[in-house]
């Protein structure tokens, strides 16, 4: 039963995942194609717009958190801080290598898992 449990709250996770991470890399394009930003910033900042979109869809869909914000938010926003920061460290090396959309790709990819352990673990977890 707990890991049919793990595995929605994963499927659940992975969703709410997707469509921030559209909602990032279509700010990314906004900010690189029409708004000629520098393409790391742009990774930061698009990184940052979604965050929000992200907290609020994991707190209510993926988690169903009955704690209160004042002791989610904090520890959300340390979690995307580190997330901003893997993002990116990740983006800036392989932005040198390839162009920014599958740095993005790579970047995005490796925040995945260690995020969903993070909020699993630490900012939604259930006091049984």
């Amino acid at each position: 039963m707990i890991e049919w449990l793990l595995q929605q709250r994963f499927v659940r996770f992975a969703t709410v995942g997707a469509a921030a991470t559209l909602m990032q890399f279509s700010s990314l394009a906004l900010f690189v194609e029409l708004l000629s930003t520098n393409a790391i910033f742009a990774s930061a900042a698009a990184f940052s717009l979604s965050a929000g979109f992200n907290y609020w869809l994991n707190y209510h869909f993926t988690f169903g958190s009955r704690a209160g914000h004042r002791d989610t938010l904090p520890k959300f926003v340390l979690v995307a801080l580190i997330g901003l920061t893997i993002n990116t460290t990740c983006f800036t090396l392989f932005v040198k290598l390839f162009h920014y959309f599958p740095a993005q790709c790579i970047a995005t990819g490796v925040t995945l898992l260690s995020n969903f352990v993070l909020h699993q673990r630490w900012i939604y977890r259930r006091e049984e």
